[in-house]
């Protein structure tokens, strides 16, 4: 079942690894869906740092998935493939993909597609899939976050972070954040996070072990690695979790292990690009039961930061990669 739909699309391709302006619109053919797949008319993509470690060819897509970048889009669907059941055409839909959102058409599995909450934009609903399956799935399941801990976020002011601070000080932990500057730090209280550091004034760990009394966090959500590491299990509480993401500044570095015995932490780490459609489809579920009433009631949201159109996409990896962004950066793809 389908609408009318064109023979072409225009898609933002990486026409070869490098910097942002190798990004560059191009005319392509719709993507083919396959059994229980749906076609999203694309109206609006979120832009995310592993689009960028893609274009600079450090993050290949999987061997299934398109080779545009885009990790999440928002839209109607357009055409549903065969087996699907849940998606009719033209539903209004926010989906995380495994690539191929910087395009006028994505396809997509339909359990990893979920309605958009009533009331939001495109471009809205755009900036939440990435950013609240990697929190869940982090912080929650595997981090194992309860009521009453409290969570230390480093990049509190990324769009992980601002989604981090939002859902666990609603489901009752508390939130330490890391950020550079008077301003991220401040945004991030704004959000509520009981204390927001700026790593490049105060040390992280003293600051951690003045906030909790000496006790240190129960949970570390880091996408820094390097020589956060070893300072990681510093600020760690005895039994934490240090769930890795990331390692922005490198993906080696120095630790003293003693500790990770001593304080009986856990370090563990994922990456949810390459994570089965199977996998992703029980976190969709969780986030509709648990998360959507929240964004439905707009206690919590997705914090926008800026909006480029499609065919600056280059422009839109640019501010990110400054690094003065607070929050989601969204392409308007309408």
């Amino acid at each position: 079942m389908s609408q009318s739909l064109p023979e072409k699309m225009t898609a933002i391709a990486i026409t070869e690894h490098g910097g942002p302006l190798v990004l560059k619109p191009e005319r392509r053919g719709l993507p083919q869906l396959r059994a229980g797949e749906i076609l999203i008319r694309v109206r609006a993509a979120g832009v995310n740092r592993p689009d960028i470690q893609q274009r600079k060819g450090a993050y290949p897509p999987p061997p299934d998935a398109s080779d545009l970048p885009g990790l999440e889009a928002a839209g109607e669907v357009a055409a549903v493939g065969p087996g699907v059941t849940r998606w009719r055409v033209g539903d209004a839909v926010t989906a995380l993909t495994p690539g191929g959102a910087y395009a006028e058409y994505c396809r997509v599995h339909e359990t990893n597609a979920l309605p958009i909450p009533h009331g939001y934009t495109f471009t809205e609903a755009a900036a939440i899939p990435e950013t609240f399956f990697t929190v869940w799935h982090n912080v929650f399941q595997r981090g194992g976050l309860q009521p009453g801990e409290t969570l230390l976020v480093h990049g509190g002011s990324s769009g992980i972070g601002t989604t981090a601070i939002q859902i666990a000080t609603k489901l009752g932990a508390k939130v330490v954040v890391t950020a550079g500057s008077k301003e991220k730090c401040e945004a991030c209280e704004a959000l509520g996070a009981v204390r927001a550091i700026n790593y490049r004034e105060e040390d992280f760990v003293a600051a951690v072990k003045e906030t909790t009394g000496g006790k240190g966090v129960e949970v570390i959500l880091d996408m820094v690695g390097g020589s956060y590491v070893g300072r990681n299990y510093d600020a760690a509480a005895i039994d934490g979790r240090i769930v890795q993401i990331a390692t922005m500044s490198g993906a080696t570095g120095e630790a003293n292990y003693s500790k990770l015995m001593v304080k009986r932490l856990t370090h563990t780490g994922s990456t949810l690009r390459p994570r089965t459609t199977e996998f992703k489809a029980k976190i969709a579920s969780e986030l509709e039961a648990r998360i959507w009433p929240l964004l439905a009631s707009r206690e919590i949201a997705p914090v926008m930061d800026m909006i480029f159109p499609l065919k600056d996409a280059w422009r839109a990896h640019e501010r990110m990669e400054e690094g003065d962004h607070v929050g989601k950066i969204v392409l308007d793809v309408a």
